[in-house]
């Protein structure tokens, strides 16, 4: 089938009308009501924690002052808290590269590639200045800008360029529009389910194989990203509306999402 941007702006459309369905937001409470997973973010994701060995980030500048000694054996933790203060501290001090270089630490954690392909990203002629560019054109002119500006830095992917600007934009009360949030295949696999079960209730014979081109598991457009942001940010509204304790913080939905609370199909 040829893809029709069309029928893939009436899936979207389609996605936005509906949102949730009961069952989902039954489920995500469930997650969230869970002492086991999500009760420790009631009140925001700060504490999400993931554990890197820091030794094996031993060839890569620049390395932030907030993260591990890698000449220490071992592992460490560090949490989205503790990346959010290295971008707060880049304000005043450090270099943005050093704030990239956190929030692919964070993402990558123990994977033992993480290191080679921040290596090759932060060894790139001008990414310094990209990643500079990045931040203004975030506080300017918002996230899907600063996504097409990132998304031209060569060996660096959405899934892991969305990370830098999330902790960014968290740092950046100024920021314009949307606040950024992380998109990667898990989360793009969820709405793929979501658009697809939409699709075939509404009828929508192609629903399938427009689900799939749009949802697919990577390279994601900048509109795509604006889809996107545009929807997490109403679902994560239509949870704080409808259960007492969900907290007005999207990034919470993208963990608990991330984190297989709600299975679509």
């Amino acid at each position: 089938m040829r893809f029709d941007q069309r029928l893939a702006d009436e899936l979207d459309a389609t996605m936005f009308e509906h949102l949730l369905p009961v069952d989902a937001v039954e489920a995500l409470g469930r997650w969230l009501a869970d002492p086991e997973r999500g009760r420790r973010y009631a009140s925001g994701s700060g504490s999400h924690t993931v554990s890197y060995t820091p030794s094996s980030w031993m060839s890569i500048a620049p390395w932030p002052a907030t993260l591990s000694d890698r000449s220490a054996a071992g592992s460490a933790t560090v949490s989205r808290a503790d990346v959010v203060a290295t971008a707060r501290a880049a304000l005043q001090h450090g270099t943005w590269g050093e704030v990239f270089v956190a929030t692919q630490v964070w993402g990558y954690g123990v994977t033992g590639y993480g290191p080679y392909r921040t290596g090759q990203v932060v060894a790139h002629p001008g990414a310094e200045d990209a990643l500079t560019e990045v931040v203004s054109l975030l506080v300017d002119k918002g996230a899907i800008a600063a996504y097409e500006r990132l998304n031209t830095l060569n060996g660096l992917g959405p899934a892991f360029l969305t990370k830098f600007l999330y902790f960014v934009g968290l740092a950046l009360p100024e920021a314009q529009g949307l606040r950024p949030l992380i998109l990667d295949s898990a989360l793009a696999g969820v709405l793929r389910q979501h658009a697809m079960k939409l699709g075939r209730a509404a009828g929508y014979e192609w629903s399938e194989a427009i689900a799939t081109r749009i949802w697919r598991s990577g390279d994601w457009t900048s509109h795509r990203y604006d889809v996107y942001l545009r929807w997490m940010h109403a679902v994560s509204d239509q949870l704080a509306a409808t259960l007492i304790d969900w907290p007005k913080a999207p990034d919470v939905l993208e963990l608990a999402l991330f984190s297989a609370a709600w299975d679509p199909a």
